[in-house]
């Protein structure tokens, strides 16, 4: 099958590799521009892009895909069989879905119609679901409205945070996008619109990193490890930033304020008070500082009992 593949992030490239591995040829990799990164600015190129240079793929990264026309005009020019879309990043314009002979598929992280939009797996972990899972289907001008095609279930661990889950579903999305192909080439595809009812999974904001100890222990672990390794679950003490990067619900009974510490020892561990229990601190990040275990932490830095987090 002739392929066109936009897409961007690692969660992007499994599929595109997928698309290789079994034969397609990709006539060209559509992904955003490069950015720059870390201290020195640097242009890193995404994921998509290194793998593609890797393979000798042509590659095209337009600032936008809305009115550009000389972009329109070369996917036309391409005549693919169909344009796969994996978290490109950016929204479809109408002139674009309408070119390939088999319209355009996209591989979605979730079972739809839950998680819409920008962030489904950053939700499912951040709202403590069970399970999640992968959707293939026919896009249309709406976001994540087309008619779905495959759906694969995927458990989530008592523990899991976005980004292993996040790993974990970019291999389920390229196996289940492969199948669809083969479904799609031999004319099995069955599919089955959407029903009215469904959940957005709008894009994570910062404002939400902060952490409100008067919400339950397993609200703010869900918190955590939804937001590891995107950005980090914070809160203050002595006017200090700290990070935390993975947490446990204890079973520590306690009567102390939200927020509080009850426990600080170098060799039993951080807990810290929350709405209805205590959770216990695995993983943290000091102000300016490394990731580290607790009790490496603690050797070096005083936390104690009766201080409170902000």
């Amino acid at each position: 099958m002739n392929i066109i593949f936009m897409g961007t992030p690692d969660f992007a490239r499994e599929s595109l590799k997928a698309l290789v591995e079994n034969g397609h040829n990709i006539e060209l990799v559509i992904t955003n521009p490069d950015k720059p990164k870390g201290r020195g600015m640097k242009m890193i190129p995404s994921e998509v892009k290194t793998y593609a240079l890797e393979k000798g793929l042509p590659i095209e990264q337009p600032v936008r895909v809305r009115k550009n026309e000389e972009l329109i005009e070369k996917i036309k020019e391409l005549n693919p069989d169909l344009i796969c879309v994996v978290a490109y990043g950016k929204i479809i314009p109408k002139e674009i879905l309408e070119i390939p002979k088999y319209g355009c598929v996209n591989v979605h992280g979730s079972l739809l119609p839950k998680y819409r939009g920008a962030a489904p797996i950053q939700w499912a972990v951040l709202n403590g679901d069970k399970e999640t899972g992968i959707t293939t289907m026919f896009m249309d001008e709406g976001m994540d409205t087309g008619d779905m095609l495959l759906q694969e279930k995927v458990e989530i661990g008592e523990n899991e945070t976005t980004g292993e889950l996040w790993d974990r579903l970019s291999i389920v999305g390229a196996n289940l996008l492969i199948q669809t192909l083969e479904e799609i080439e031999a004319g099995t595809i069955e599919r089955k619109p959407q029903p009215d009812e469904y959940t957005l999974a709008p894009m994570i904001e910062k404002e939400m990193a902060k952490i409100d100890w008067n919400k339950s222990a397993e609200e703010i672990k869900n918190l955590v490890r939804g937001l590891n390794p995107i950005m980090g679950a914070y809160a203050f003490i002595n006017d200090k930033k700290i990070k935390f990067w993975k947490v446990e619900v204890a079973s520590m009974v306690s009567d102390a304020k939200p927020g509080e510490v009850v426990l600080s020892d170098s060799k039993k561990g951080l807990y810290i008070a929350t709405k209805n229990g205590t959770i216990s601190i695995i993983d943290i990040q000091g102000e300016n500082a490394k990731r580290m275990n607790i009790l490496d932490y603690l050797r070096g830095n005083n936390i104690e009992v009766g201080q409170l987090f902000n």
